[in-house]
């Protein structure tokens, strides 16, 4: 059997790196949570694993914006490291402040495959305060992200201050025409949320919610994906499980919609690459 081992980071004001590591081991993974200066001495090294997952929370506070101390800690210490990960085929995933992280390192959008440049930005919520709550997410079947294989549509939680998506028109057409738009902010329906609040959390441009490299191989988004590993983390789940009583279904299948997305992942690793290391 392979062994499909993800780094996931930790230290510095990170605090989703347990949720995190459970939902890989619910997909089958073998998680490592490595500390960011294990990374920054050498004394771990990112080549020992197929996928990479920059985790939720607030790394260094998120003093100078967020994921920004991140991104320069890492550009300058490893940053060649992770572009050869990159170039190598394997996985990177950014949650929420890993999300913001990968912008300012440049490894997204990746647009010509360029992962040196910062072209879009996260950045202060429209409502103007921190957003912990549940949002309906649409999902871009045409994208070639590896993680949302199969993925329609999609109910996952949000918790940040920093969570709008911005840049320029003609990168914005480029990552549509790129269909590197994975993931959009809908109404409970599945329609668009046209910006509308509370429907699009944080007023990102486009309602974009998470974004892939040109590969499908880098995927970053603000929702956390990781907090929806049981059915009875949605916030309908007594009602959904009374009306599957009534009807005698199942409750819902496993694995939930969130953890989906890391078993993607880790079947594309045993699919296509050799996993043990």
């Amino acid at each position: 059997m392979k062994i499909v081992k993800a780094l996931v980071l930790t230290g510095y004001g990170l605090n989703c790196d347990n949720e995190t590591a459970h939902a890989f081991e619910l997909a089958g993974a073998a998680p490592v949570k490595v500390h960011i200066n294990s990374l920054i001495d050498g004394s771990a090294t990112i080549s020992d694993y197929r996928i990479l997952a920059f985790v939720g929370g607030f790394s260094w506070g998120d003093d100078h914006g967020a994921g920004v101390v991140q991104a320069v800690r890492l550009k300058t210490s490893i940053g060649d490291q992770i572009r050869e990960f990159i170039e190598k085929g394997r996985l990177i995933l950014g949650i929420c402040n890993g999300f913001q992280a990968l912008v300012n390192l440049g490894l997204l959008p990746g647009l010509g495959h360029d992962y040196r440049s910062r072209l879009v930005a996260l950045t202060y919520n429209d409502c103007g305060n921190f957003r912990d709550d549940w949002v309906t997410l649409s999902v871009n079947a045409d994208s070639p992200c590896i993680f949302t294989r199969g993925i329609e549509r999609i109910d996952l939680p949000v918790r940040h201050g920093e969570g709008k998506f911005h840049a320029e028109t003609p990168v914005i057409e480029r990552l549509t025409a790129g269909k590197q738009v994975v993931m959009r902010y809908a109404a409970p329906d599945g329609q668009p949320a046209g910006r509308q609040f509370p429907y699009n959390p944080n007023g990102s441009v486009d309602d974009i919610a998470g974004i892939c490299d040109p590969t499908g191989r880098v995927f970053g988004l603000m929702p956390h994906p990781e907090a929806y590993n049981h059915f009875t983390n949605h916030p309908l789940w007594s009602r959904r499980k009374e009306s599957s009583r009534r009807k005698k279904e199942k409750v819902e299948p496993e694995p939930t919609p969130g953890i989906k997305i890391f078993r993607n992942a880790v079947e594309f690793v045993k699919g296509g690459l050799n996993a043990s290391v």
